[in-house]
């Protein structure tokens, strides 16, 4: 890992600035902060993260629940898991801030099952933030005496958080067992309540009616931490980084034919180009934007830029070689699909498996254009007509490859082999 932990800007935020500083505002200017700011869901969909805690704060419910989405389950991304082992506060102080600003009383941490070490160290965090702590508040702002000397011994979760009268907040961390299909918010929704990991129909949506039917915001780790940090720093300096549609810095997993792969941060809106020279693969052939459900981008597009209103990410970057054959990156990812649908709607269960068995054509050299046509227009379809974003984005890298190296997938043999 060529990033150190210690070198992102999570490193450089004081501990429980954003907390004491969210607890100092009413509920609606923490919410319009977050707004101010412009943060994105990191988890790939890019939902205003505010439009989530409004809609949630807005509903009537004697409970209501924040979810930490930790089921990490995306191809090539594993940034979640140093963000969580190194910057585990950062994420609990997060959901404290959201809670604190749509009124919710509990917490969940949907931890994915392969990250079960990492149970005991937040299982840690958690017990410490329930202890009382002597502390200040970091802001000066904080004049009154009165108010300082109440919160000079306080509990960080728990009832009464920081002196607060009435704000009770607590965390329990449930663990995923592996199903892809549950990092869609619904089907993780579905898991924690005990029921098969299937995704739902919406509406209702879950800021609505979500965990046992109650108002629940579902929050990727990567937001979370950063919501932290907006609240520590201000809106104006998240706004300070990016694109103006793409504000703020990324956490991206890189890996692949690079030199140096690893956790990186980078400010939305950095260019392939830019990316790829930090990493060490100037020559690449091709990136692989999104994980298996993102979209590949060839050589001659390096020059578009990371961000929500161009090639959109929740993290992962998978880098091909000039070597690589992009048929069997097709073969491997729609195989992936193939396993991880929950077999719920008709076009993901056998939209997938006929795309498999298209490529599993073109690698014999027996796949007619017309016929590649046809299943292009298949993915099309799957696009529009699954339940989820699984069955919708799974045609992703299927479509894009066929769009890019056309002629390296139809140029084959009856055996195989590509020709030159």
């Amino acid at each position: 890992m060529n990033t150190p932990a210690n070198t992102l800007t999570f490193s450089a935020v004081e501990p429980n600035a954003g907390l004491w500083r969210a607890l100092e505002k009413p509920r609606a200017d923490v919410i319009a902060e977050i707004a101010a700011s412009g943060l994105k869901g990191r988890g790939g969909a890019g939902f205003p993260t505010s439009v989530k805690w409004n809609l949630a704060a807005a509903a009537y419910s004697e409970h209501k629940f924040i979810v930490c989405n930790a089921d990490e389950g995306e191809p090539g991304t594993f940034k979640d898991r140093l963000i969580l082992s190194e910057h585990g506060e950062l994420v609990i102080e997060g959901m404290t801030i959201a809670a604190h600003a749509i009124g919710a009383n509990h917490g969940i941490i949907y931890l994915r099952g392969e990250y079960a070490y990492l149970r005991g160290r937040l299982e840690a965090i958690l017990a410490r933030r329930r202890e009382q702590h002597r502390g200040h508040s970091p802001h000066r702002s904080m004049d009154d005496e009165a108010i300082r000397a109440r919160r000079h011994e306080h509990n960080l979760l728990g009832k009464n958080i920081l002196g607060n009268s009435g704000f009770n907040f607590d965390i329990e961390i449930r663990m995923g067992s592996g199903a892809y299909v549950c990092g869609e918010e619904t089907a993780l929704i579905e898991s924690l309540e005990g029921q098969r990991g299937e995704p739902r129909n919406r509406p209702p949506f879950p800021v609505d009616t979500g965990y046992m039917g109650h108002p629940t915001v579902v929050n990727n780790v990567e937001t979370l931490a950063w919501a932290t940090c907006v609240m520590a720093r201000g809106a104006e300096w998240f706004k300070s980084i990016g694109t103006e549609r793409s504000p703020g810095p990324k956490i991206f997993s890189v890996s692949g034919d690079c030199a140096r792969p690893g956790v990186y941060e980078f400010p939305m809106g950095i260019t392939l180009v830019e990316l790829l020279k930090e990493v060490g693969a100037e020559d690449a052939k091709a990136v692989q934007v999104g994980g298996a459900s993102g979209r590949c981008v060839p050589a001659a597009e390096f020059t578009r830029t990371l961000a929500f209103e161009d090639v959109p990410t929740g993290g992962s970057i998978i880098v091909f070689g000039r070597g690589r054959d992009m048929l069997a990156v097709a073969r491997n990812f729609l195989e992936f699909f193939v396993e991880e649908s929950c077999g719920q709607c008709t076009p993901c269960r056998e939209g997938n498996a006929k795309l498999l068995e298209g490529v599993e054509l073109l690698e014999k050299g027996r796949c007619s254009m017309a016929y590649l046509r046809e299943l292009c227009r298949l993915g099309e379809t799957m696009q529009l007509a699954s339940k989820c974003g699984l069955g919708q984005s799974s045609p992703n890298a299927f479509l894009s490859i066929v769009e890019k190296f056309k002629d390296e997938l139809m140029g084959r043999t009856a055996h195989g082999a590509a020709l030159s």
